[in-house]
């Protein structure tokens, strides 16, 4: 079964990656605990956590910056997990640009840029399932959403077994 014809095969792949860098890997509820409730949405890039209970309602934190924040904490092997995939998604949102900008050029090159997308998307994928493991288990309970998990690793299937010609 085919799911994406060849010629079409580079453009999904560039908004594939755009789309991933776009949605929410993660979104993570915790109801009452001390009188205070969480939700948090996990982006590549930036985490929004809303509280309600405590005097400020919202932070916004880069990968590193919660990192830092839950440093010497068990959960913070999560949130080193989060900093990896989200370099890695890095990488992969440049070289997209790349590809964007310079079809012919990277179409050229050594390296099919469609599988390449696809391997980066489920590298991606499976560091952000692992992420969201670590912050089920040994984070605040709550019930976890991997909406953007899902996403990556079903593009990265969708990129890795297109038939190109």
């Amino acid at each position: 079964m085919v799911w994406v014809r060849s010629e079409h095969a580079g453009a999904l792949a560039v908004v594939s990656t755009w789309l991933c860098a776009l949605v929410p890997w993660n979104i993570s509820y915790t109801s009452s605990i001390g009188g205070v409730s969480l939700l948090f949405v996990r982006f590549p890039f930036v985490e929004i956590q809303y509280a309600w209970g405590l005097s400020q309602r919202v932070a916004v934190r880069d990968p590193l910056s919660a990192l830092s924040l839950q440093s010497g904490q068990t959960v913070a092997v999560a949130y080193q997990a989060w900093t990896l995939a989200a370099a890695v998604l890095a990488l992969a949102v440049l070289f997209s640009f790349g590809y964007y900008l310079r079809e012919d050029r990277v179409e050229a090159g050594p390296v099919d840029p469609v599988r390449l997308l696809g391997a980066l998307l489920g590298v991606v994928g499976v560091v952000f399932a692992a992420s969201t493991y670590l912050l089920a288990t040994r984070g605040i309970p709550g019930i976890p959403l991997p909406l953007g998990v899902v996403i990556s690793l079903v593009f990265a299937g969708i990129l890795l077994t297109v038939e190109r010609s």
